[in-house]
């Protein structure tokens, strides 16, 4: 028998895997400049045919021949054949939608097609037509990941680097390279681009290591320094070679580099160099996980809040977005999916339940932060069923108004969130609502203070309004600033209901919808947590016993 056969259990992952992308030759579409590339990966989950989009790369700026820097990692299985398409996109606007901008082209393959290889060139083509002439090919290099924790932290700086604009002055950043099995270097990382200046300072970053070298601190990094320029023909200025073991000695005469420019060198016997780049500090730390965190007691905490503006229709009406029957209407349906997989983080399972937009009793006065159980001395409901308790008792309670504030209780969680900084807690806010923000300064800038607080925002849009404004404030492409401050991290997911509301499958639509909308809150979680330094506590010990959840049960 195999030594690694345990029946009633499922194969491990052969390994993880990191693929590099890049294209070469894209079609152009626009008229004065070349294209802003950005390629979404999508996969077929096992036994389903269905193209679920699984990575978004970057936006590239006016190439046609882009690098991206954002990897897609997946867990390879050897017994799978797990299918990939890569659709490539002239970005036209900060929109996540995929038809507000241009497609350029797509190309399929497996993963073990790439793995076997190490490296395949696929033809871009018209998605349907076959066409592929003079669209241009997708390069797609696969690397093996070592199961690492660390990162590395470094500042480099650069001291009488080649002028390369007109008047004296050379806008230079970095880009790092790792050398693969294939002989390829792929880039794993950009700095900022310093402004007007041949002796740059570039600001602190960090790379985990198993990126930088797959934790092969011999292995070869190349090191390239350009100047930038808006069309993103950027010069070259020079390049050096060095391994992370050299680089973890730190500071000092071996860290000192020449910048060497190979064409300079070609040209001139009497070349030297094209200026130096200085290691000024290095630390290697351990990246801790979402799963650390909670092994360690980190509690998540979730404030639910709803919309309860006019716009959502008369409650005694079946047309309402609020009407309350048999059938579960979208807010219950939002509060089930997301509080279902919330609660399992949350020991005492009681949520406070705010409302905005509302007359409420006993004078009709305008409320945008009441608690929805009407009892301020208790506003806490037990569990998911409490919370819809709730919500319908209130709807008989309240007259529907406006307008559509989130800004209040969004400070209000922030209130809670500012005396946590600690690692002990983290929040997470679900506004639920139907309708444009009318306080939309006030909101921007509550997120910009809540950036810098352990909590999370995530938006469920119900019905069928313009969320155009939504997407806005779910800075995945720009961040969000206000007053001249910018964000401190992205900390607000914003998902539209009827994305799911139409699926055939009720049960599939909810787990669906939870997925999506809380797939950034371990990124969200773990940004906070090492943007302050803190550690996880050491593992908890913790009995649990599970009830049965009815909807987990088959039916006989």
């Amino acid at each position: 028998m195999s030594s690694n056969f345990v029946p009633g259990t499922a194969a491990e992952p052969t390994s993880e895997v990191e693929l590099t992308l890049s294209c070469r030759g894209l079609v152009g579409k626009d008229v004065l400049s070349k294209s802003d590339p950005i390629c979404v990966t999508y996969v077929q989950r096992f036994g389903d045919p269905r193209w679920v989009e699984f990575h978004r790369t970057e936006v590239i700026s006016n190439t046609h021949d882009p690098d991206f820097v954002a990897k897609v990692r997946l867990f390879y299985r050897f017994e799978e054949q797990q299918p990939l398409k890569f659709e490539i996109y002239d970005s036209d606007s900060s929109s996540s939608s995929l038809d507000r901008h241009d497609f350029l082209g797509a190309a399929t393959c497996s993963l073990g097609q790439i793995i076997s290889n190490g490296k395949v060139q696929l033809p871009l083509s018209l998605t349907g037509t076959g066409t592929t002439e003079g669209r241009g090919h997708m390069i797609i290099i696969a690397e093996e990941l070592a199961a690492l924790k660390d990162e590395v932290i470094m500042q480099f700086s650069g001291t009488k680097l080649d002028k390369k604009d007109f008047f004296g002055k050379s806008d230079p950043f970095l880009v790092f390279h790792k050398s693969t099995e294939s002989g390829d270097y792929i880039v794993v990382y950009k700095t900022e681009v310093v402004k007007h200046t041949l002796n740059p300072v570039w600001p602190k970053f960090s790379v985990p290591v198993r990126s930088l070298c797959n934790g092969d601190y011999d292995r070869n990094i190349k090191v390239v320094c350009y100047d930038h320029e808006s069309d993103g023909d950027h010069n070259l200025i020079g390049e050096f070679y060095v391994t992370l073991r050299q680089l973890t000695q730190g500071p000092s005469p071996s860290n000192v580099f020449q910048c060497i420019n190979p064409e300079k060198k070609k040209k001139k016997s009497s070349y030297i160099h094209s200026g130096l780049i200085t290691l000024n500090s290095i630390e290697v730390r351990q990246i801790y996980s979402f799963m650390d965190y909670m092994k360690g007691g980190t509690q998540l905490h979730c404030s639910i809040a709803i919309d309860f503006t006019g716009s959502n229709g008369n409650p005694a009406m079946p047309e309402s977005l609020h009407y309350i029957s048999n059938i579960p209407n979208a807010y219950e349906q939002a509060i089930q999916s997301v509080g279902r997989i919330i609660q399992d983080y949350d020991t005492d399972k009681l949520f406070p339940v705010l409302g905005f937009g509302a007359r409420i009793p006993p004078d009709g006065q305008v409320s945008h932060e009441f608690f929805v159980n009407m009892n301020p001395s208790n506003p806490y409901c037990n569990g998911v069923s409490g919370v819809l308790e709730a919500y319908r008792r209130c709807i008989l309670q309240v007259q529907l108004y406006g307008p559509t504030n989130f800004s209040p209780v969004i400070n209000h969680v922030a209130r809670f969130a500012s005396t946590y900084r600690d690692g002990s807690s983290y929040f997470i806010l679900l506004i639920l609502t139907d309708g444009v923000i009318t306080d939309m300064p006030q909101t921007i800038a509550a997120i910009v203070s809540a950036s810098l607080l352990p909590m999370s925002i995530i938006i469920v849009g119900i019905g069928n309004a313009d969320f155009g404004a939504m997407e806005v404030l779910d800075a995945d492409t720009t961040g969000l600033s206000s007053g001249g401050v910018h964000a401190a991290r992205d900390i607000v997911q914003f998902v539209p209901f009827r994305k799911f509301a139409t699926a055939s499958d009720p049960h599939m639509a909810k787990i669906r919808l939870a997925k999506e909308v809380l797939a950034e809150i371990p990124r969200q979680f773990t940004d906070y947590m090492k943007a302050n330094n803190i550690a996880p506590k050491p593992p908890q010990l913790n009995v649990l016993v599970v009830p049965p959840d009815p909807e987990l049960i088959p039916v006989a």
